[in-house]
């Protein structure tokens, strides 16, 4: 299929690209990697007029982090880069590994952690790590701004709480309080090539009796969305973990799935599936924390 005509902006600040979308609203698309939204428009018909480049916007790939206010990712910042930053790699192991395994390296050069949550795939390999640790977006239109939690943020296959003219300027992660530990696992037919078949996220924190604070457990593929696992959550909060019990949590995991048959895995296998990795996932946090705490 051949691709259709477009236009390309190359706006440098941020009010130059509310501009860009304000004027051509219906008829435009944020480029941000485009690895997602170049396919759309080639292979499945995407017609888009004007194409309005994060490329050249000052600040929109930095990568921050401050003690007391946890990381910033702008909306810009490239999969690789939040990878292999220290910082993430530090407090964020979870997010760290997804980034730097998930793809191919030229997309993961390309390809930016706001445009993988916006596509909003169940499959959204940066979704879950983030769900794990409370993250937020910041949105901006014309005239506002807002922060949404990443909870609430997904609400089908492809689709979200985004207004037609807002976009996510930046990514807001929580700093994790002392004696914690988080992790992320995968599974993909060809290695860590394809699209993830399941995902489970978790983070454990900890307080000085050895009780869980707060837990945060999340999964991709095997729902129309990346989801929390509340009720998995809850049975750990205020208790102090053994293998038992985080052996029957992983195992209630299972209750927060909605799996399908598709090419990748079966619905049974994606449920078999969730309940060892989030067992895994929990046994890793657990790991991480008690070793934070000593």
């Amino acid at each position: 299929m051949a691709m259709p005509h477009f236009q390309v902006h190359q706006p440098k600040s941020m009010e130059q690209v509310l501009d860009l979308m304000s004027r051509y609203r219906s008829g435009m698309k944020i480029l941000a990697g485009g690895t997602d939204l170049m396919m759309k428009m080639h292979h499945a018909g995407l017609q888009v007029e004007h194409l309005i480049s994060l490329n050249r916007v000052e600040g929109m790939r930095t990568i921050s982090w401050a003690e007391g206010d946890g990381l910033v990712i702008a909306g810009g910042a490239r999969l690789s880069d939040v990878g292999k930053h220290p910082e993430v790699q530090k407090n964020y192991p979870g997010l760290a590994y997804a980034c730097s395994v998930m793809a191919t390296p030229q997309i993961r050069n390309m390809g930016t952690v706001a445009g993988n949550l916006v596509n909003a795939a169940p499959s959204a390999d940066t979704a879950a790590p983030l769900l794990a640790h409370g993250a937020s977006l910041v949105t901006v239109e014309r005239g506002a701004r807002r922060q949404i939690q990443l909870k609430d943020f997904f609400t089908g296959p492809g689709l979200t709480v985004l207004e037609p003219l807002e976009m996510v300027e930046a990514i807001r992660v929580p700093a994790p309080p002392p004696r914690s530990g988080s992790a992320y696992m995968r599974l993909s037919a060809r290695s860590k090539v394809d699209i993830a078949a399941v995902g489970v996220a978790g983070f454990l924190n900890l307080d000085l009796q050895g009780r869980v604070i707060r837990c945060r457990l999340a999964l991709a593929a095997v729902a129309p969305t990346p989801v929390r696992c509340f009720e998995a959550e809850q049975m750990l909060e205020g208790q102090v973990p053994d293998e038992e019990l985080l052996l029957r949590v992983g195992a209630s995991c299972v209750r927060s799935c909605k799996p399908i048959d598709d090419v990748r895995a079966t619905a049974a296998y994606r449920r078999a599936m969730v309940q060892v990795l989030a067992q895994r996932v929990l046994m890793q946090c657990l790991e991480t924390a008690q070793e934070d705490a000593s």
